[in-house]
């Protein structure tokens, strides 16, 4: 088969066809053998083949091979998704000696063995689309890579314990790293937490050390009461603002010695305590926690006297001293930095329970959240590690309530992975702190991580009480107001409703996205899973990769997962975004959008729908202009263009057309 070369001169097409059979995945409903032969009729194709694992060496070294024997200059592989081989074949192709564009691939797995029942007509289906494919290789135009180099410095946003060990990995490693958190401290809400499953591991004790590690690190810049503000560039060649909120004290004057916070004539009951989620109080100026990296008090100048009326005795300067650590005119700041890669670590939120009103958070005082819970148990909570009521009373009955939050049609479906097990070592903390009767209600009990089901075990022996079923109402109990509730649940093993009287419900919070992960998501040019969380390139094969090219996940705004689980994943994120760094330079591919300035009347219509902010308009010329790097070859613009001057390399009009031709009118 001939068709016009680019210079005008006909060229001879030498098509090559492979089939897999992906073991049973294809072969067990499609005719493989038919369509091997079909596939050998059809005009320009000198080679066909099926193997049983065309991806697998042996099929990858049959391609090379043929490529070379039969001076093949066109590849078709019928297959499964290009999203899994794309790269594998175009791999083989190159080391035949042919240009690795010059390849098309059929997804007849996805697309037709996976979806259909009947083999006959999968077998059909799979003639016309590898027909289609055979007539659009032919109109392939050999094209290059490119490669942009890479900034060897990283930004890791988020302060929690994922953000914490991708940064140590990566300033262990000798590169430059900047870490940005919004909170006064680092530590996330692991630095909330008293013991950690299944070990029982002080919590503190184990994440301190991190803490402290990153400041003293030299390779890491720490900005605290930070934040993202605007993100430029592209992958290897990021531009970042950071824009840094007032502390109202010189981070570099505080020595720590918090002789402000005892000379504040504030009272120390009028303000909440985010840190213990409002079970104590603080003053104004404040250490968020004993532990907090930096050890750097901040002013609230929302509930500061002197910001709010501006007749403070302000003896928190005079306590500073000659130091004169405290600004109280500081003023908001900025940064702009410039890094090659991005991890993005910026944590979970836990669910509201107000939204489940019939558990009666926040309407009865003995409702608590678990995190709440986790302060009180806390020897630097609010209350030094004792359980105590809010009317002062050690509870005698405690229930926990699983899965609010989570597991529910009407909230969240999916499961948050931590809730049956932190749920586990409330029950044996504030069963070893009360020596209460406690109750866990639950739908189903799942411990699949290493140690977990003998935590249950051993919690189970020590005398807590399993009941199964979905708690329904929580009431107050009958009574004289003494604050006890009934607990009513339908216990499935027994087939019984049973209301149980307790002094203390503990609701098992489940995890979601935080709120403005929208925002954040739109900033850094990702994308969000239904459920609010940051979505992933692939969820096996690229489970800490985005969509966008240097950009990397870490943790639980990925998705809900433990402790380990995150760290395992911050160290894998680190691991790419080193890659990338120590490769020195990123290939790109080329099935980029390209403007054809001759036919571009300066609309800008395709610079609008762009959802990579890769096009804009030239001020010399007034067209529009792709920014190859930055460009993911979606072909919105293309589609949206009312000239037709938007184009698309491997999606030219005149293979798509021919494609389409295939499929509805066969040869």
């Amino acid at each position: 088969m001939q068709v016009k070369g680019e210079n005008g001169k006909d060229r001879d097409i030498r098509i090559g066809v492979y089939v897999c059979h992906c073991g049973t995945n294809i072969a067990g409903t499609i005719d493989v053998a038919r369509l091997r032969e079909f596939a050998a009729r059809l005009p320009g194709v000198v080679v066909a083949r099926d193997y049983k694992y065309m991806c697998s060496d042996p099929g990858q070294e049959l391609i090379r091979q043929d490529i070379v024997e039969h001076r093949l200059n066109r590849l078709v592989v019928a297959a499964c998704s290009p999203n899994l081989h794309e790269a594998t074949f175009r791999n083989a192709a190159a080391k035949g000696g042919m240009n690795p564009f010059l390849y098309q691939m059929v997804n007849i797995r996805e697309h037709d063995a996976w979806v259909h029942p009947d083999r006959r007509a999968a077998t059909e289906k799979a003639e016309d689309l590898l027909r289609a494919a055979v007539r659009r290789v032919r109109l392939h135009r050999p094209l290059e890579l490119r490669s942009v180099p890479i900034h060897p410095d990283v930004l890791v946003v988020g302060g929690g314990i994922a953000g914490i060990h991708a940064a140590l990995t990566l300033a262990n490693a000798g590169k430059r790293v900047y870490l940005v958190e919004r909170e006064p401290t680092i530590g996330g809400h692991m630095a909330m937490f008293d013991k950690t499953f299944p070990t029982l591991d002080c919590a503190a004790c184990i994440l301190t050390p991190k803490m402290t590690a990153v400041k003293a690190h030299p390779n890491i810049t720490l900005w605290t009461m930070s934040e993202v503000a605007a993100v430029d560039g592209f992958v290897g060649n990021y531009r970042v603002t950071v824009r840094h909120k007032p502390r109202y004290v010189i981070e570099e004057l505080c020595v720590g010695c918090m002789e402000c916070i005892d000379a504040c004539v504030f009272k120390q009951g009028k303000v909440p305590d985010e840190f213990n989620l409002g079970l104590s109080r603080r003053k104004p100026v404040y250490l968020p926690f004993p532990q907090a990296v930096p050890q750097v008090v901040v002013i609230d100048p929302e509930t500061c006297i002197e910001f709010k009326t501006g007749k403070c005795k302000k003896t928190c300067i005079e306590a500073c001293g000659e130091r004169n650590a405290i600004d109280l005119h500081q003023p908001e700041r900025f940064d702009t930095i410039e890094v090659g890669t991005i991890i993005l670590a910026t944590g979970f939120e836990t669910f509201e329970a107000r939204r489940v009103p019939y558990y009666g958070y926040g309407v009865y005082p003995n409702v608590y959240t678990s995190l709440e819970v986790e302060r009180l148990v806390n020897a630097s909570g609010p209350t030094a590690g004792e359980v105590i009521l809010r009317d002062g009373r050690k509870p005698q009955t405690v229930g926990i309530v699983h899965c609010v939050g989570s597991r529910d049609e009407h909230t969240n479906r999916y499961c948050s992975r931590v809730c049956c097990m932190y749920s586990l070592k409330l029950a044996h903390l504030v069963k070893e702190k009360t020596h209460a009767e406690v109750y866990n209600f639950y739908i189903d009990m799942r411990t699949p991580g290493k140690a977990f089901e003998e935590f249950y075990n051993r919690v189970a022996e020590e005398g807590v009480y399993f009941v199964r079923g979905k708690v329904a109402d929580i009431y107050p109990a009958d009574g004289d107001g003494d604050g006890r509730l009934t607990v009513q649940v339908e216990d499935t093993l027994l087939g019984a409703v049973r209301k149980i009287p307790v002094d203390m419900v503990v609701l098992s919070v489940g995890l979601e996205g935080r709120h403005d992960a929208s925002d954040v998501r739109r900033m850094f040019r990702i994308s969000c899973s239904q459920e609010g969380f940051f979505l992933e390139r692939h969820p096996k094969l690229a489970p800490v990769s985005t969509f966008t090219d240097g950009i990397f996940l870490a943790g639980c705004c990925q998705g809900p997962k433990d402790i380990p689980d995150t760290v395992a994943q911050a160290g894998a994120a680190a691991a790419e975004a080193l890659a990338l760094i120590d490769n020195g330079r990123i290939e790109l591919e080329p099935n980029t959008a390209y403007i054809v300035e001759e036919h571009c009347s300066g609309c800008g219509v395709c610079v609008s729908l762009c959802p990579y902010q890769a096009i804009s308009l030239s001020v010399e010329t007034k067209k529009s202009q792709v920014n190859e790097v930055l460009c993911k070859g979606c072909g919105t613009c293309v589609a949206a263009c009312p000239s037709g001057s938007a184009r698309q390399n491997l999606f030219e009009d005149d293979e798509i057309f021919e494609e389409l031709k295939a499929v509805l009118a066969p040869y």
